[in-house]
């Protein structure tokens, strides 16, 4: 965080439940009224590649964030099964894949996604207000060996937004290197056809 670190008087942490940060780091800094804060987002793997889901949110919420059109609302409330397939014989009976898409509708939301693409990013990573995540945190312990990084959140905004958008073959979307899906499990409850976006924060171990 480039402090001086005999300048630091005192530092508190207050672990907090915001959408975005779970750590705010207060910084006194000597001969100084003013305290400085960190809000920190914490990522923790147990794995060499672990997939952590960066947020989730039923469609209607994002539709809150980014005005998204009616005809994408629709084709976004088929993929997560808020709306019933439309299709014959769909691979899923409670929901449609990206790839069972018309080709029009697929280049619908690909190009709606190109178009909001910085604001998608940014919304599920750092999010909004004062409680916006300005550090990203990653702890990683994997059987006996541990590690851990931390990068400024616009270096991380960089990089998992970094990328094309795109349908896989499994039928998903993906923005740069995050994935978007529907959420799944939960017992097939309501909160199963949530809207989830996942990362691989390991990544960013490959920037020391």
């Amino acid at each position: 965080m480039q402090y001086n670190l005999e300048d630091i008087e005192y530092v508190k942490a207050i672990k907090l439940s915001s959408q975005k940060t779970d750590v705010q780091a207060q910084v006194t800094i000597k001969l100084k009224e003013a305290i400085d804060v960190q809000n920190v987002q914490v990522k923790l793997v147990s794995n060499l590649k672990g997939f952590n889901q960066i947020d989730k949110r039923r469609i209607d919420k994002y539709i809150a964030l980014w005005e998204i059109p009616e005809d994408v609302v629709f084709i976004f409330k088929r993929y997560t099964g808020e709306i019933s397939p439309t299709i014959k014989n769909p691979k899923d009976k409670r929901r449609m894949f990206a790839n069972e898409f018309t080709e029009s509708e697929q280049q619908k939301v690909l190009e709606w996604l190109n178009k909001n693409k910085s604001l998608i990013v940014s919304d599920i990573l750092k999010g909004r207000g004062q409680f916006s995540a300005e550090w990203m945190l990653v702890a990683q312990k994997v059987k006996e060996d541990s590690r851990w990084i931390l990068k400024p959140m616009n270096f991380c905004l960089n990089h998992f937004g970094n990328g094309e958008v795109i349908i896989t073959k499994q039928g998903n979307f993906k923005i740069g290197k995050i994935g978007m899906q529907r959420k799944g499990g939960d017992g097939g409850r309501e909160s199963a056809k949530m809207l989830q976006f996942k990362i691989n924060p390991a990544e960013l171990f490959d920037y020391k």
